[in-house]
């Protein structure tokens, strides 16, 4: 290709491209001034490992750690913590705010300093319900040896270190910061949960790759997901204006030990009934009763449509 045709289109294109009234009017331009930067991708990788290495001393972080070092070393990484969480919460909070440049930044960092405060109280708890997730992915998986292979290796225990910490800077109304932490863990480990989302405590999902639990789920006690599962919302409303309606509960409620097997679909906010087992390549659109059982339909049926089957029918499964 001609060089001087390439040197004339260059300007062109630069100034296209940079075309600042068009970006900033669709919001496709984010002006930063070096007060305000975005929260930093790699200072949030830290956070998770850091996250991993307290909640799960030795098998992530040090692997020289001891029972006589391990309070030291636990201490020196949550004061680490504590300095990353400042820094990103307020720069969050600072992508919202849009403070103008002569104005302090005080009452955010103040703000951000409070609402880290608030999640380092609320470590222990979080590790307490992460213990009850290796449990609930060890006792549900026979080819599981021992809990140290569960923390090590399983991509279930990996995705709700980062969304368990999400959930609670979401709850805490923390932008930006908790969807950067649970996209994290999605492309680590194939696996999407919404930090809006609300899962309770033993919790696991076997194999795990291609599950998707929107923002306004709430997951039971005791639930159990394979690979491919996703829980989902249909078409959303819109309003006069034919945009879409947001903020709605528009995802399902899974009520304790339901079980969902492989590229299960469950679309809309309905309620699958306590103990609920559904098959695997299901389309779930309605209310399930407690203790449903919902498989494919049988070849003298369409392929489309699914029955809805007690544990009766099976002797009492």
């Amino acid at each position: 290709m001609d060089s001087d045709y390439l040197s004339s289109l260059f300007p062109q294109t630069v100034k296209a491209l940079s075309d600042c009234s068009v970006m900033s009017e669709k919001g496709f331009f984010h002006e930063c001034s070096d007060n305000d930067p975005l929260p930093s991708a790699k200072a949030l990788e830290e956070i998770v490992e850091l996250c991993r290495s307290i909640f799960f001393p030795g098998f992530y972080g040090r692997s020289s750690i001891n029972k006589k070092t391990l309070q030291y070393t636990i201490g020196v990484s949550v004061e680490r913590l504590a300095k990353l969480l400042v820094k990103q919460i307020a720069a969050g909070l600072c992508f919202v705010a849009k403070p103008k440049r002569d104005e302090s930044r005080e009452p955010i960092y103040k703000k951000a300093e409070e609402i880290t405060h608030i999640v380092l109280e609320l470590l222990p708890d979080i590790r307490k319900t992460l213990e009850t997730d290796v449990v609930a992915a060890f006792d549900g998986d026979p080819a599981a040896e021992n809990f140290g292979e569960v923390i090590c290796c399983y991509p279930v225990i990996k995705t709700l270190t980062n969304y368990r910490l999400a959930h609670e800077l979401f709850k805490l109304n923390v932008p930006l910061i908790p969807r950067m932490l649970t996209e994290m863990a999605h492309s680590e480990t194939g696996i999407d949960i919404h930090p809006g989302a609300q899962i309770g405590h033993h919790f696991t999902i076997d194999h795990g790759t291609g599950v998707v639990i929107g923002a306004t789920c709430i997951i039971g006690n005791y639930v159990k997901l394979y690979q491919g599962v996703t829980l989902g919302a249909r078409s959303f409303p819109l309003d006069d204006d034919g945009n879409p309606i947001k903020g709605i509960p528009r995802h399902p409620i899974l009520e304790d030990n339901v079980i969902v097997y492989s590229n299960a679909t469950v679309l809309g906010r309905i309620t699958i009934g306590k103990g609920t087992v559904i098959g695997g390549n299901v389309w779930v659109t309605n209310d399930t009763e407690p203790g449903s059982v919902i498989v494919q339909a049988t070849q003298k049926k369409s392929k489309l449509q699914s029955d809805l089957i007690y544990p009766q029918d099976f002797g009492g499964l």
